[in-house]
């Protein structure tokens, strides 16, 4: 059994802090014009830390929904070289008429119809089916009601309430329960 002992909030943001700094000194290093511009240098570093820390992350959520129904997902857009290639350009260059994506919309107005290459960026997973909505809310709930849940030591019952009563965007509930499946499947319990 794992078990968090440390003296509370501060060292965990500690720990955050620490592990982020460690994920900063790895980016590789701006070179050429574009690396006398501060903006170019943080965009640098959030493309790397998107493309190292969330994107594994989001694939392997795609492997594993994929695969439990049989289906074989290809991401030709997540192919080494390509991924190489674009990190290495200029963030002006990428965002040249104000919009995310700008390159790859460039690239695809040819082959594209113009509705798909002019459509607004959407995260990644939207759950449409409103069955979802209903059963992260009647899970939340139970979990307020649990006293002896493994995250209570971490949730704020006022803001619990808040992200429970929200109607437009349900990911706070999702990452909690995350969480709270994380530590029971694990069996951590957390001491604060």
């Amino acid at each position: 059994m794992s078990v968090y002992t440390g003296p509370g909030r501060a060292s965990y943001l500690g720990y955050l802090d620490e592990q982020y700094r460690r994920a900063l000194a790895e980016v590789p290093a701006l070179t050429g014009p574009a690396s006398a511009d501060p903006h170019e240098r943080r965009m640098r570093e959030v493309c790397y830390l998107f493309l190292t820390r969330h994107l594994p992350t989001l694939l392997d959520r795609k492997d594993r929904m994929s695969m439990a129904l049989g289906l074989e997902v290809w991401v030709p857009f997540c192919d080494h070289r390509l991924i190489e290639y674009v990190f290495g350009t200029p963030w002006a260059h990428k965002t040249f008429d104000g919009r995310e994506k700008s390159l790859l919309r460039a690239a695809t107005a040819d082959l594209l119809p113009l509705p798909v290459v002019q459509r607004v960026k959407s995260a990644y997973p939207a759950i449409q089916d409103p069955t979802y909505d209903r059963m992260l809310r009647t899970r939340f709930t139970e979990l307020l009601n649990d006293r002896n849940a493994a995250v209570a030591p971490l949730l704020s019952v006022d803001r619990s309430h808040e992200l429970l009563d929200a109607t437009d965007n349900l990911r706070g509930l999702e990452h909690i329960l995350t969480l709270q499946d994380f530590l029971t499947d694990y069996n951590v319990s957390l001491t604060i």
